[in-house]
């Protein structure tokens, strides 16, 4: 049987702007008649795999997602700088190798870049003439470390040997890897479907448990040497859009899927549970946070661990919560409420759990992360 681990938390967070629309606007979404703050999946997810959290418990098996790794490419056949150092932003390493004419970097880094995904057409420039063929491929693509080391030991080869790259050195390209953030999040591959990765971890776009409405703020910004003898106005006036809200988030980990997708890696699997609880719990996404350092901690979470179908609670919250007074206590009491009655109806929805409740100051995110791991 799988083995599911459940996530739940309940973030609040003051007047900010985390994920925007394409107005510019917070995203919003209506449920249960009331309209909503939502945070994206997609937002969780960058601000998490981004996170110094990941940096430090994930080292050396996170992956790069590109579309412009053809242009990294043919930077490393042009200078002989590895592509790993060039990926790290180490532009002045030491050559590792001769550099390679740019007509043959040109052909041989599309050569390589076309093996995961398709290349971009060519422009036109003013005067109507066909621009170098792109490097740039048009989705894109997430490299795992032992892609990025394989393709780094092709350039040295096809450089050091001044020889293209080989069909076969082509197919070869695609590794079975350890990106712990492809085997979390999976990949799509057009180019070559057979190298897609499902995602062990679902993700649910995180929403306000109450009613709450997008609001204006009207700002200005003084000239710092305005001295006020001709205009003693602003030097700047602009408006930006803010919402505040108690979101309710839910993850979802397929254990099982999880420990496959990384080559049967137990201690690598531990290692990216660990990591993926701590940056849910305490990584906030990035949008506009200069503007309103809206960083928030998880106020509550509750952990489930078994091998019964996974469900989210949500439904807690599809009549808005509406307690003024103490809304993250109500928030906690509907929601602990609603999972009872789910298992009074359904039978335990999990083989165990655990709760931290920083409100109460109940339990540590230590323990918690023992439990979802063991």
């Amino acid at each position: 049987m799988t083995t599911f681990v459940q996530l739940h938390m309940l973030v609040s967070y003051p007047p900010s702007n985390l994920n925007r629309d394409d107005l510019g606007r917070p995203k919003t979404a209506m449920m249960g008649g009331a309209l909503r703050i939502r945070v994206s999946s997609q937002s969780l997810k960058r601000a998490w795999r981004m996170s110094p959290v990941f940096d430090a418990g994930l080292a050396g098996h996170r992956g790069v997602r590109t579309k412009e790794m053809g242009t990294n490419i043919f930077q490393s056949f042009t200078t002989g700088v590895p592509l790993s150092a060039l990926l790290r932003g180490e532009q002045g390493s030491t050559p590792a190798f001769a550099p390679v004419d740019e007509t043959k970097a040109r052909e041989w880094s599309r050569a390589i870049a076309t093996v995961f995904g398709k290349l971009k057409e060519a422009k036109k420039g003013a005067d109507g003439a066909k621009q170098a063929d792109p490097l740039e491929i048009e989705q894109l693509a997430h490299f795992s470390p032992e892609e990025i080391a394989a393709i780094e030991e092709l350039v040295a080869r096809a450089a050091t040997e001044k020889s293209a790259p080989t069909e076969d050195e082509l197919k070869g390209l695609f590794r079975s890897h350890t990106a712990a953030d492809i085997a979390m999040f999976g990949r799509m591959l057009a180019a070559n479907p057979k190298y897609n990765t499902e995602a062990a971890v679902q993700v649910a776009h995180a929403i306000t448990v109450h009613a709450s409405a997008v609001e204006d703020d009207f700002f200005t910004a003084v000239d710092d040497l305005n001295r006020g003898e001709e205009d003693v106005g602003a030097g700047h006036m602009g408006e930006t859009e803010f919402a505040a809200g108690l979101f309710y988030l839910y993850v979802c980990i397929d254990r099982d899927l999880l420990l496959e997708n990384l080559q049967g890696d137990e201690a690598l699997a531990k290692a990216a549970v660990a990591s993926l609880l701590e940056a849910a719990a305490t990584i906030s996404p990035t949008g506009k946070q200069n503007s309103f350092g809206s960083r928030a901690y998880a106020s509550y979470i509750l952990a489930e661990k078994g091998s019964r179908q996974p469900r989210s609670l949500s439904v807690a919250f599809l009549a808005p919560v509406t307690d003024r007074e103490d809304m993250l206590g109500a928030a906690i009491a509907r929601f602990e409420e609603t999972r009872a009655n789910m298992e009074k109806v359904y039978g335990p929805c999990c083989d165990e759990w655990r709760a931290v409740n920083a409100r109460a100051g109940e339990g540590t995110l230590a323990d918690l992360t023992t439990f979802v791991t063991e």
